[in-house]
């Protein structure tokens, strides 16, 4: 095939333009793996945080950045148990750790492992049994697989289980996650160390990436070998760091056929056959490929080819049922996976993609593919198709940027949850344990641990100053220059949420000049046409971001946050002494009937309100008295947000402030309309009963 080079060069070029286009280009694949990498520093500091010694790590299509919007990859997580040590060699033994000892004998099926318990107090093996273990017939102590997984089934609740893994699926407008639990072994396996000394043709991967790769160790999961007689026994080796490792090293020509690969088996085999080749298997195929071509061969003007020789290469594994895992070459990945039905289909369906020379490409409906080559062969650059361009790309650094501020604002949420119901002197003393072990994590750590901490920290100094000026205004009705430190420390975290919990205890104190500033220097900085509201406190389905706001994030990084997006307010109960009468009734927003629905949602005992309303409130209730033009156009301004923005998490807090605003213009009937329409977008929970209860006694009164 591909007798014409000059046809291959030509479809390989535009192929290539039409994947940049689509956001699989060095830029955005860089983006989309600092994303994620920082993503795993904030949910590993998160557990650090909560005194859980666990670590998160981000595997898969999203953090190797070889995914594009149409194919909607997952999002796989691990999260190791850093309190237990899976050794190979009894010199490995550690003191304070639970200790398992790594069984790989010809009982055990390739690329499994047994773990035999192994006493506390020394490097010998332990000889009481309990739920969790089972004495085989050698009368070793050995650890059940199934453990691991229950304990999984409580902590991802309404996860659906694969395998080892707990997945969140099918809810709309949301990432699918699997989360798996695994233990960690800090060495290299024995059943990879041969891998360490073998070298292909290509001369990948380099001595130096598998120097590294074996520093990365490995981690043992809760799943046996399928019909394997020690199925509940056995223990999956995973070398995931060092598969990761292995693409962060490949060219964009190299994932670009990856794609590619992903997309043909998402047009042509999924819908019939769904994961019966499963991307770990491509995965697996194209460092076989790659490490058995020549490295001069991934160009981007011979992608075609190499689409070929990759296609090649998974029509022969799939032929002969036989794809070696790539580093632990005993694990057959396809034995007893591909049925005789299943395997005529597929090795028919990859024989015509091969011989299409490039056409079949064409059908491909995923990101619009084959429309796009269609136009970049026939010439046909349509003005609709620059935009669509510069929008992808565009795009896609907007959902970057918007997940990791998302991410930051539910560790937050976590966190704080923890002191919900807790004492002015244990909130300040938990708050201050988080913020003293950011500032040693910033201050230890390089990269983006270090940038993961810094952007953490200053949330919680907002939340402890908001307390101690809670705790003032109760004993002396002011507030403290300790407090307004603590504040002064977290003021930037984004465009408005702390400089809103600043003003709102400058109104509580009746301070209203100050209150004023930092009310307007707040608007000045809230773009309308850049800034997103941000909030985690429940799930809902987003609208599509700013154009402004995505054209902000494709040109920065994560710390664009400061100044495109605007958290919702939170304010704890030990913080009510700093929020307005108005806004105080969101505590207290559960009748008995309601706890019951509440589930563990904590926020619920919060007042919780978006930036942009609170704003236009604390503007009406500031200029009520003086500035009648002021407080109108701050009226207007917050009926149209609530109207209007698209985005908002707490729509029915925003219309019960408005409702009480109302009510104190004398538009009993309009205040009255915002709490039903505050009742319909939450029918429990909600404060608006309170008002509406108010309301029609206050009028039965006064008839």
């Amino acid at each position: 095939m591909f007798q014409r080079p000059s046809y291959t060069e030509n479809v390989s070029l535009r192929l290539s333009e039409v994947l940049a286009d689509i956001g699989v280009d060095e830029r955005i694949v860089q983006k989309r793996r600092r994303k994620w990498l920082l993503r795993e520093s904030t949910q590993t500091i998160s557990s650090q945080l909560q005194d859980r010694n666990a670590s998160a790590y981000l595997l898969g299509s999203q953090c190797e950045g070889t995914t594009t919007l149409g194919l909607q990859s997952d999002i796989d997580v691990l999260v190791s148990h850093n309190d237990i040590n899976v050794i190979q060699d009894w010199a490995d033994w550690e003191p304070g750790f639970l200790n398992y000892l790594m069984i790989q004998d010809e009982t055990v099926s390739s690329g499994y492992c047994l773990l035999q318990l192994l006493r506390p107090d020394a490097p010998l093996p332990y000889n009481v049994l309990d739920q969790e273990h089972v004495r085989d017939r050698t009368g070793r102590i050995l650890h059940k697989n199934i453990h691991i997984s229950a304990v999984g089934a409580k902590v991802w609740k309404g996860g659906v289980r694969h395998g080892p893994a707990y997945a969140r699926q099918r809810q709309s407008g949301f990432i699918d996650i699997d989360t798996v639990g695994a233990l960690p072994c800090k060495s290299w396996p024995l059943q990879a160390r041969q891998w360490l000394d073998q070298q292909g043709v290509g001369q990948w991967p380099s001595d130096d990436m598998k120097r590294y790769c074996s520093s990365t160790g490995c981690f043992v999961v809760g799943v046996g070998k399928k019909d394997s007689e020690n199925e509940e026994l056995e223990w999956r080796i995973s070398t995931s760091l060092a598969e990761r490792c292995l693409m962060f090293n490949l060219n964009i020509t190299q994932i670009r056929c990856y794609v590619l690969m992903k997309m043909i088996l998402k047009t042509f085999i999924k819908p019939y056959f769904g994961d019966t080749i499963s991307s770990f298997m491509c995965k697996t195929g194209l460092f076989h490929c790659i490490a058995n071509t020549y490295s001069n061969v991934w160009r981007e003007n011979n992608l075609l080819v190499c689409l070929s020789l990759y296609l090649f290469v998974l029509n022969s594994s799939i032929f002969n049922e036989y794809c070696p895992h790539f580093i632990i070459p005993g694990n057959n990945l396809m034995r007893g996976h591909i049925s005789h039905e299943s395997k005529g289909y597929i090795l028919e369906v990859l024989q015509y993609v091969i011989n299409s020379e490039g056409r079949a490409l064409l059908e491909m409906e995923c990101d619009h593919l084959g429309a796009r080559i269609q136009l970049k062969l026939s010439y046909l650059l349509f003005e609709f198709d620059i935009e669509i361009k510069e929008n992808l790309s565009t795009l896609i650094s907007g959902n970057l940027l918007n997940c990791t501020a998302q991410l930051n604002d539910m560790v937050i949420k976590r966190c704080l949850t923890l002191i919900t119901n807790s004492s002015y002197k244990e909130a300040i003393q938990t708050l201050l344990k988080y913020i003293f072990k950011l500032v040693i994590i910033f201050n230890q750590c390089q990269g983006l641990d270090k940038t993961a901490s810094s952007l953490l920290v200053p949330q919680f100094c907002t939340t402890l100053g908001t307390i101690l000026a809670s705790l003032n205004i109760q004993q002396y009705n002011g507030i403290s220059v300790e407090a307004l430190t603590w504040i002064s420390l977290g003021l930037n975290t984004d465009v408005s949420s702390s400089k809103l919990k600043l003003a709102s205890m400058l109104y509580c104190i009746g301070d209203s000049q100050r209150t004023e500033v930092v009310l307007r220097d707040i608007e000045t900085n809230y773009d309308l046409n850049i800034v997103e509201p941000i909030c985690r406190c429940h799930d809902f389905m987003c609208q599509p971001y700013r154009k402004g706001f995505h054209a902000t994030a494709d040109n920065h990084n994560e710390e664009a946050i400061q100044y495109t997006t605007a958290v919702c307010v939170k304010f704890l109960p030990c913080e009510i002494n700093c929020v307005p009468r108005e806004l105080r009734y969101e505590m207290f927003k559960s009748t008995q009937e309601d706890l019951a629905f509440r589930g563990d949602d904590k926020w619920m005992y919060w007042a919780v309100v978006d930036s942009l309303p609170y704003l236009y409130f604390l503007q009406y209730k500031t200029y009520s008295y003086h500035r009648i033009q002021k407080k109108q156009r701050a009226l207007f301004n917050l009926t149209r947000t609530i109207d209007q923005e698209s985005n908002l998490g707490h729509r029915e807090t925003a219309l019960n402030l408005l409702g009480q605003c109302l009510e104190q213009e004398g538009r009993a009937r309009d205040a009255l309309r915002c709490y039903l329409l505050s009742l319909n977008l939450r029918e429990r929970n909600n404060a608006a009963k309170f008002h509406i209860c108010r309301m029609l006694f206050t009028l039965a009164n006064d008839q």
